[in-house]
């Protein structure tokens, strides 16, 4: 590739362009303005779903107390917190990496601390997850705590969360439920009823054919798609019911923009958590939280700065800040109860049209910023035209199991126990924490004790007791 911009002739460094050019690296990254432009368009059009996403997954869930989050201000502050720690990506780490609320983070927090405690006291465990994200970055100690992990168990913590997520989808669009005398079953009762569910095989379809094509923003344009297909149904059909949300034509501007709701910022509760749980089981919650975020992130990272050819010898530049400002987005997201925020792998969409520098940031950060107008209309997708995309990005996690060894027991049979449990026990936690103790149970049967690191053993020894609480607190006496 050349190193000299084409779309534009290089600056003077004494004029705005030429201090532009010299802040962001541009022309010696071999970039232009144009193309940082244009990645950062294309970046935030393959990633605006999560717009639609977090509010469908956090508002689809209730808390301890039986209380939902309100649509409207999901969608508000999942579009603050991804303009500020975007932008804020882009001018202190200049990588054009975008972040936003992270699937597979979402669901844990609804599907794992929202029934055990209040959504504030949920949101709390993100924040306090995000200063050990901090701490991490700041003494260096983030990078050992990754060595410590075998990547075939990272890779199969990716995997399970994929399965994870691709089971909320169907299970939230009424493709799958309870049957009769069975667990799960298709649909209602063995069978597939109503308007709703075709919107959602559709859906799911269409989103396929568009990834099988290289369709660009592929999951976005089929959200906006099945979208107008639901509105369609729901103005010619009778009675049909949608769940959560109802796809219906705008009546008015009020009901496309609209001033933004901040009423879910600083809604959480740093400790409260501790008052409703045990602190073995807030402690490992956190650690969690912390080790799904920590791979999402290191792997995405290293993806996105590869394609533009920014990696030097196995690291991303400017390492330190770039873990830095995502502890932040973490810290933030809980503040704003959107869920930790965490870099997206969309950004490589951007990178594949030339982005090469956090310029292209300021545009993602930009649109997500106008978005906070928009959430009326965000708010009137209905899950079944959401949840295909969640099967989706379940297919793209789940690639990474051909990084497992299965003829290897030793790492497949604990990589396995967390594939399988995470989607079986609907929990993620649960699923690293089999999958922790089956993997230093085997390799203590096979003689390999100085293969296993201290820390998955410290880990392991945590989860055997969060798992067995239970008759612990009886032989205490504690309850």
């Amino acid at each position: 590739m050349s190193t000299t911009p084409t779309d534009e002739a290089a600056p003077g460094a004494k004029t705005p362009a030429g201090r532009l050019d010299a802040f962001f690296q541009i022309g010696e990254r071999g970039s232009t303005v144009g193309r940082e432009v244009r990645g950062g368009l294309v970046t935030f059009f393959t990633m605006a779903y999560i717009l639609v996403l977090n509010p469908v997954i956090l508002g689809g869930s209730t808390d301890v107390n039986g209380d939902q989050l309100d649509i409207g201000q999901l969608v508000t502050v999942t579009a603050l917190v991804a303009a500020v720690m975007t932008i804020l990506m882009g001018v202190t780490a200049n990588l054009p990496i975008a972040l936003a609320a992270g699937l597979g983070l979402n669901a844990m927090v609804a599907y794992g601390l929202a029934p055990l405690m209040t959504w504030p006291e949920a949101m709390g465990l993100v924040v306090l997850e995000g200063l050990l994200i901090i701490a991490l970055a700041l003494t260096g100690l983030r990078e050992k705590v990754m060595q410590a992990i075998p990547m075939p168990i990272k890779q199969a913590i990716g995997v399970g969360i994929g399965l994870f997520i691709a089971f909320i989808g169907v299970i939230n669009a009424g493709f799958a439920g309870p049957g009769d005398g069975t667990p799960v079953t298709l649909g209602d009762g063995g069978v597939l009823r109503g308007w709703p569910v075709l919107v959602f095989c559709v859906g799911v379809l269409l989103t396929f054919v568009l990834m099988a094509r290289k369709v660009k923003g592929a999951i976005l344009i089929s959200i906006v798609a099945t979208t107008a297909l639901a509105v369609a149904i729901n103005t010619i059909a009778d009675d049909v019911a949608w769940g959560l949300t109802t796809p219906e034509l705008p009546r008015g501007l009020d009901d496309i923009v609209a001033m933004p709701d901040f009423g879910l910022v600083g809604e959480f509760s740093l400790f409260g958590a501790f008052g409703q749980i045990s602190v073995i089981t807030v402690l490992l919650l956190i650690f969690t939280l912390f080790l799904t975020d920590f791979f999402d992130t290191m792997g995405t990272a290293v993806a996105v700065t590869n394609e533009a050819g920014l990696l030097k010898d196995g690291r991303p530049p400017r390492l330190g800040r770039l873990l830095l400002v995502d502890g932040l987005a973490t810290v933030g997201g809980g503040a704003c109860s959107a869920s930790s925020n965490t870099a997206y792998i969309e950004s490589a969409s951007g990178v594949g049209e030339g982005a090469r520098t956090g310029l292209a940031n300021l545009v993602t950060g930009g649109l997500f910023a106008l978005a906070l107008f928009f959430a009326p209309l965000a708010a009137t997708v209905p899950a079944q035209a959401a949840s295909p995309a969640l099967v989706v990005v379940g297919f793209l996690m789940m690639t990474q199991v051909v990084g497992v060894d299965w003829k290897a027991y030793d790492i497949a049979i604990p990589a396995f126990v967390i594939i399988a449990v995470m989607p079986f026990t609907y929990s993620i936690t649960h699923g690293i924490g089999a999958g922790f103790i089956t993997y230093v149970v085997v390799k203590t049967a096979l003689g390999r004790i100085r293969e296993v690191h201290w820390l998955m053993w410290a880990t392991a020894a945590a989860f055997v007791v969060f798992f067995a609480i239970d008759p612990i607190e009886q032989i205490l006496g504690v309850r």
